[in-house]
């Protein structure tokens, strides 16, 4: 039973300075280690509740 899961992009566009070590954590656990880096996930609700608890740093695309 394999669910075709939607795709996004994510790009960090503000940096992670003087930002606390909880959101810096949860930019490395989404992949992303660089300012500008882009990186595709699958749209899980693990991975939608990152992108929410940080979205002030991130820009956020779908897939096609």
């Amino acid at each position: 039973m394999f669910m075709n899961m939607k795709k996004i992009k994510i790009k960090q566009v503000k940096s992670s300075i003087d930002r606390n070590e909880r959101q810096k954590r949860t930019l490395r656990a989404l992949g992303i280690t660089k300012m500008h880096q882009e990186v595709e996930v699958e749209a899980t609700p693990q991975i939608e509740g990152m992108i929410r608890k940080i979205k002030h740093l991130l820009a956020v695309e779908d897939v096609k």
